[in-house]
């Protein structure tokens, strides 16, 4: 084959030859030093970068920091660029014409011709052979194959190629090119981003730290609610200072669940140019995903981790067999003559899909096996595109595959617990009223038992009085949930040591059950039990008996001799009748604990 020597610039060149728009810096920049410094030390190590991160976190800010650098600093030392190339790469016809123009700039030979892609490839030979000192940034480059026809070679030492992606392919990483992960600003830097800004656009009284010992103040709080997420900061930042709101009142509008982040990050806060709301930034890869996942489970698997914990969630959940039939309907069918067919879906489908979820930076998963985690803002956005109809379905599904996780004994695995405790209150909080209704699903208040068995009581007790609260607004006073999560909230204040406030409330349970749903319905039964055992614990000895004998009574009349709630009430009623036996005198006795009194139902204090 015969190999063509390089092209040679013309003698009227006049440098330094810029091709496109290297973006401005934005205001209050962050420079980021510690990825700024491996990438300048790969530099001078003779390799290549690629930048890669999720949407918004500031990669092409910190790409045009670097070629700015490069550009300017070297000009003051006479060794400065002859040719700066800034390239959109979001597809090869952006990098041919950018090539193509600077191949005409350079008055290559054959630069005139009209095929744009020859003319391209002559500046890419002219790079790997001349002594002119160059940088190619190729901004958000988003398919691997661009690298083998359109990647300079720099191996003469002359050049450097810089690129930025959302992807994290192993071929990014390989022919002399260092792959640098770029995230989230640090909280520091959020907080000196915030309060520059403000400041420079002299509101500085629009920062608030928090007064001295208040921790962490609004400002923390305003980049811990924004995920410390540089492009939601920027366009939080212009809307403060557009609207004149304090970060207190931006907050709440920002927790509110019924607003939309294109109202609280609106593309008319978009001051330094970025070019696209946070939305679409935060989403740009959904489209990409669509197109390589032969699956067809990512945008429903997408869907499902965006009501998960953002701190992670177990990637067991999606192949359980709620997960496993939800996505089995869910996702779109592969031919119009298939729009009734649902085949099953499989384990090696969901990690497909979730791999090239994680290709695309939607989601972050350090191992297959590893926790699942994406951004808070990326999951707010994802769940704004979940069709109303089905949030429900949806998070009824998520709560599914979180209780079909749960194992039997809490103690058994304390971290898997913890996680599954803490992606339940966040899937409620972030779906409410769907887990409300028709009825309160059981892993609402699998969360307070668990706590209590965990022996945090605190926290059992005032996740347990936040359910009674919020049943008593969704579903009524009177409703059976409502006295569950009350019955609930009494076992927690007495595994918490505070009988009295125990005995008031299982009081007023019991007199609700009979009132509501009978004297002798099964859940009344149970408060009438569970009473029993508070009057044990407070003390109040013969009360215990007397109505331990009446809960024994009714399940014998009611449910038989020989029914499991039978022998729990007489085996109650015996242990009550052993601790009244020993005491001497009534003034010293010692209250039995409520470990003594069972309530005659299999499952711990979830019916009534």
């Amino acid at each position: 084959m015969h190999v063509y020597p390089p092209p040679v610039a013309g003698p009227s060149v006049r440098w330094p030859v810029w091709v496109g728009d290297v973006p401005l810096l934005a205001a209050a920049f962050q420079p980021r030093t510690v990825i700024r410094d491996q990438a300048e030390g790969a530099r001078r190590g003779g390799r290549d970068v690629v930048l890669s991160g999720g949407g918004g976190v500031g990669k092409s800010q910190l790409a045009a920091f670097l070629a700015r650098q490069l550009r300017d600093q070297e000009r003051a030392t006479g060794t400065g660029l002859d040719v700066l190339v800034w390239a959109g790469a979001t597809g090869p016809d952006q990098i041919i014409t950018a090539y193509a123009e600077a191949a005409g700039q350079l008055h290559l030979p054959g630069a005139d011709r009209e095929d744009e892609g020859a003319v391209a490839r002559l500046f890419v030979r002219w790079l790997a052979a001349t002594r002119h000192r160059w940088l190619v940034v190729l901004d958000d480059l988003t398919d691997p194959a661009l690298l083998e026809e359109w990647w300079p070679d720099s191996g003469t030492g002359n050049g450097w190629v810089l690129a930025t992606t959302r992807r994290e392919d192993a071929q990014l990483s390989g022919q002399n090119r260092t792959l640098i992960r770029l995230g989230l600003y640090t909280r520091d830097e959020a907080s000196a981003y915030l309060h520059r800004r403000l400041t420079d656009a002299g509101h500085p009284h629009l920062h608030d730290p928090g007064s001295a010992g208040e921790n962490p103040g609004p400002a923390d709080e305003l980049a811990r609610e924004l995920g410390d997420l540089p492009l939601a900061l920027s366009h939080a930042a212009a809307y403060l200072i557009n609207t004149r709101h304090t970060m207190s009142h931006y907050l709440t509008l920002l927790r509110d669940t019924n607003s939309q982040l294109s109202d609280l990050l609106p593309p008319s806060a978009d001051t330094e140019g970025y070019g696209r709301p946070v939305t679409a930034s935060l989403l740009l890869s959904l489209d990409a995903v669509d197109k390589a996942d032969t699956t067809r489970l990512a945008r429903p698997l997408l869907h499902l981790a965006s009501l998960m914990d953002p701190l992670g969630h177990p990637t067991t959940a999606w192949t359980t067999p709620p997960a496993f039939n939800h996505l089995r309907t869910a996702r779109p069918p592969q031919r119009r003559w298939l729009r009734r067919r649902h085949p099953a879906v499989t384990e090696g489908e969901v990690r497909s899909a979730l791999d090239c979820l994680h290709t695309y930076a939607l989601i972050v998963q350090d191992t297959s096996t590893a926790p699942i985690r994406l951004h808070a803002l990326t999951a707010r956005a994802v769940r704004e595109t979940i069709p109303s109809g089905m949030l429900p379905t949806t998070a009824s599904t998520a709560a599914d595959a979180i209780m079909s996780l749960w194992p039997r004994h809490d103690h058994e695995e304390r971290e898997l617990v913890a996680s599954l405790r803490s992606n339940t209150v966040h899937l409620d909080e972030r779906t409410r009223p769907a887990l409300w209704q028709p009825e309160t699903h059981p892993c609402i208040y699998r969360v307070g038992i668990s706590l209590t068995n965990a022996g945090l009581y605190q926290q059992a007790i005032e996740h347990d009085e936040k359910i009674a609260s919020h049943s008593n607004a969704i579903l009524g006073d009177d409703h059976p949930d409502t006295l569950t999560a009350r019955n609930n909230l009494a076992s927690s204040y007495s595994a918490a040591g505070r009988i009295q406030d125990a005995l008031d409330l299982r009081e007023q349970v019991l007199a609700d059950c009979e009132r509501i749903l009978g004297d002798d319905h099964p859940d009344t039964l149970t408060a009438r039990n569970n009473l029993a055992g508070s009057y044990s614990a407070a003390g109040r000895l013969q009360d215990a008996l007397d109505l331990g004998e009446r809960v024994l009574a009714d399940c014998e009349r009611i449910l038989g001799d020989d029914h499991p709630d039978t022998l729990s009430a007489r085996n109650n009623l015996a242990r009550a009748r052993t601790v009244a036996a020993s005491v001497q005198q009534p003034d010293t006795a010692t209250p039995a604990t409520t470990a003594d009194f069972h309530p005659p139902s299999d499952t711990p204090e979830q019916p009534v």
